[in-house]
């Protein structure tokens, strides 16, 4: 199968610039670490990820051409490529200790892949990639940018979150018609919240359902007494809270909830 074949089956924008891959596999770092690579294609950053020192390097691809492409060109990956859907995928048998997340996110699933991070947040302690501009933005932005949003928050909460930089078009085969960004989100020192988890979550989802109302209208779906939140928090809206601010919050309806 040649790569020209696998590019148009696949039907996607593959990165061409050779420069790019070897910054993207460099913000790994040169710590020994379990690597995952997500959506390798035709290799290209997996080639680099191999010279990584340290760099143990699993590899999960959905498309089965690129799978058999991946088997004939990097034999130092036999038993190393899973041939499987990440989303779906039991990451418990993909590593027997913590593992790091890298790739070229596929950026039509690139939010489930961010939610699958948090969900498994206590065994990766580091994701590295690229994602498209603005989700890119997204996930860095801090509390009162108009792109603040949920997984602005949540991931925060248990990421430093860096923006490394950003990707033209024309690196890609073919161009796509966005401009992409690599960023990096380290593991930071919170093992957990000193909240209820699943409530803080169910919080801040509910917020920026509704981001244009304010905290006090916007819960209202919760059904839980406001009347220990401050009134400062009640008249902002969800984009004007930090990660720290909706934890206070989220203690807050807690200890409400118990009276």
């Amino acid at each position: 199968m040649d790569t020209v074949r696998a590019k148009k089956h696949l039907g996607q924008h593959f990165l061409k610039d050779l420069g790019i891959a070897r910054r993207i596999a460099e913000s790994l770092g040169d710590t020994p670490q379990n690597v995952l690579e997500i959506g390798p294609g035709m290799g290209i950053l997996t080639q680099f990820l191999l010279q990584q020192p340290g760099c143990n390097l699993r590899v999960i691809e959905i498309d089965t051409e690129s799978v058999e492409y991946l088997h004939d060109k990097f034999s130092s990956l036999e038993g190393k490529i899973i041939s499987a859907d990440f989303l779906k995928y039991d990451l418990d048998t993909v590593f027997n200790s913590d593992f790091s997340l890298i790739g070229n996110f596929p950026y039509n699933i690139s939010n489930q892949i961010l939610f699958r991070v948090f969900e498994n947040r206590n065994r990766i302690p580091l994701v590295a990639g690229m994602f498209q501009k603005e989700v890119a933005e997204r996930i860095a932005a801090k509390s009162g940018s108009k792109v603040y949003g949920i997984l602005s928050v949540l991931l925060s909460a248990f990421y430093d979150i860096e923006y490394l930089f950003t990707v033209n078009e024309n690196v890609f085969d073919p161009p796509p018609k966005v401009k992409s960004a690599v960023i990096r989100m380290r593991r930071n020192g919170t093992a957990t919240l000193p909240c209820d988890e699943r409530l803080f979550v169910s919080v801040v989802k509910t917020a920026f359902n509704q981001r244009r109302k304010t905290m006090r209208n916007a819960l209202k779906p919760l059904g839980l007494p406001l009347s220990e939140v401050p009134e400062k928090m009640l008249a902002s809206r969800a984009e004007q809270l930090s990660s720290d601010d909706f934890v206070t919050l989220t203690l807050i309806l807690q200890n409400s909830k118990k009276q």
